[in-house]
């Protein structure tokens, strides 16, 4: 009988040793080394497509595999680039109790043809009680508790899906292996399982996974790099507003941002997110500017509230929730050195609102004006806001998608939009005054 072969491989990383060591050489990560049986699970040979090892040219490959596949779910599909591409091996990560399991739930309710959704952590009868929370009723779908994969994929060979759900990956176990569940072995050869099962089917494939208490998600990273789509799904648990965003998309774009609104019925798209964001901002309050970001091809209109304030202590604070405290950081040091603002002895909070997270350099401009006007203890005009960038010499540099930024903000009712100087810019575009502006000593004039 042929002898057992063993290694410590890293729970970080994957990175595998012959000994144990008390830190990983490649991740630098300590007390990470399990002991495991590496043993390689056969591919099937039955998964493996007719002519699918042939040497083709590009003339000859058939284009009929590239039609997408909706989910029924406007945002998910406008994350994903139009829906599921059929073979996909898709990764929905995000903190536990976020939605990711109702978010899947809802899709193969919705996918509008055969769906199994396959749970390692709930039993039929409670996803049965959240498919009736949430006040849906899919025919389509079926439903299956197991971990192992071979029952799974047994399953689907069986009932032949258009969609496979596995939640969670983390509890999928590959008999094959005498690793525990949720080990680095077991999540590889598990994804690479599904993986082989979605390329020879040509069926979508989402698996859903945990993140570490750090944020990324758990397993070894080639698992990142085996998949085709990487999903984040984001929010606070304090907010309302849930945002889905890819990470990684070999199919499309991963600009693009999908908002949901958490109901009593479930995850609801948000359909006119601007208008949503701003739905309960205060009048006449001074430290609160509007800015206008973009993700993807979609403006968006956001609140940013700052609060400055003399430090108690020594060391003044800085502290920002939805924003680069780094680029705050430079944005005071802009204010003081090319306006004459001492900001430096003082406490600085800021805050985007809605619980999202913006890191486009469109929205410096609305961070400046919110910081003076609580600086000065005066409000913005109504009416007015704020798109452009600014750089290290007080100067405001001209940012992507200025048109459809003004655009959106003319829908919501806004009079001015103020930014950088952007060529064959008219004045006013879609019946909104655009206020061209070069350096951010004009804003301190201007609103002051």
């Amino acid at each position: 009988m042929a002898k057992t072969k063993k290694a410590f491989v890293c729970q970080s990383c994957g990175t595998s040793y012959p000994q144990w060591a008390g830190q990983c050489r490649s991740c630098s990560a300590w007390n990470t080394l399990v002991e495991e049986v590496i043993e390689r699970a056969p591919v099937d040979q039955a998964w493996v497509s007719p002519g699918q090892s042939r040497v083709l040219t590009l003339d000859q490959v058939d284009r009929s595999a590239e039609r997408r596949v909706p989910t029924g779910d406007l945002e998910l599909d406008r994350v994903l680039g139009g829906g599921w591409v059929p073979g996909s091996l898709s990764l929905l990560g995000g903190e536990p109790g976020i939605g990711k399991s109702t978010l899947m739930l809802q899709v193969a309710l919705h996918a509008g043809a055969k769906a199994l959704y396959a749970s390692g952590e709930e039993s039929a009868e409670q996803i049965r009680m959240r498919a009736e929370r949430i006040g849906f009723n899919g025919p389509g779908c079926h439903v299956l508790a197991e971990v192992s994969t071979s029952k799974i994929l047994q399953a689907a060979e069986q009932l032949k899906p258009d969609l496979l759900v596995v939640d969670s990956i983390q509890t999928a176990y590959n008999p094959q292996l005498d690793s525990a569940a949720g080990s680095v072995g077991q999540i590889r050869e598990s994804a690479a399982e599904f993986l082989r099962y979605a390329k020879a089917r040509h069926v979508p494939v989402a698996l859903i996974g945990h993140i570490t208490k750090e944020g990324t998600l758990a397993g070894p990273k080639v698992l990142e790099h085996m998949v085709d789509v990487v999903l984040q799904f984001e929010g606070d648990k304090h907010h309302l507003v849930r945002t889905l965003r890819a990470l990684k998309n070999r199919f499309g774009s991963t600009q693009e941002l999908g908002l949901y609104e958490m109901a009593e019925k479930g995850l609801q798209p948000v359909a006119n997110p601007s208008a949503w964001l701003l739905g309960q901002r205060g009048e006449g309050l001074s430290g609160s500017a509007i800015g206008i970001t973009a993700e993807g091809l979609r403006p968006l209109l956001v609140e940013v509230q700052a609060l400055v304030s003399t430090a108690v202590y020594g060391t003044p604070q800085r502290s920002c929730t939805g924003f680069d405290t780094r680029r705050l950081n430079m944005l005071l040091a802009v204010l003081e050195k090319r306006c004459g603002f001492h900001l430096a002895s003082k406490d600085v909070f800021l805050n985007v609102t809605g619980g999202l997270r913006v890191d486009d350099p469109a929205l410096d401009l609305a961070v400046c004006a919110a910081i003076l006007s609580s600086q000065e203890d005066r409000p913005i005009p109504p009416g007015v806001a704020f798109a452009g960038e600014v750089g290290l010499g007080g100067e405001l540099r001209p940012i992507a998608r200025m048109d459809a930024r003004v655009l959106e903000a003319g829908q919501l009712g806004f009079d001015y939009v103020w930014g950088a100087k952007t060529p064959g810019m008219p004045k006013r575009p879609h019946g909104v005054h655009f206020v061209a502006l070069d350096r951010i000593s004009q804003v301190v004039d201007n609103l002051f």
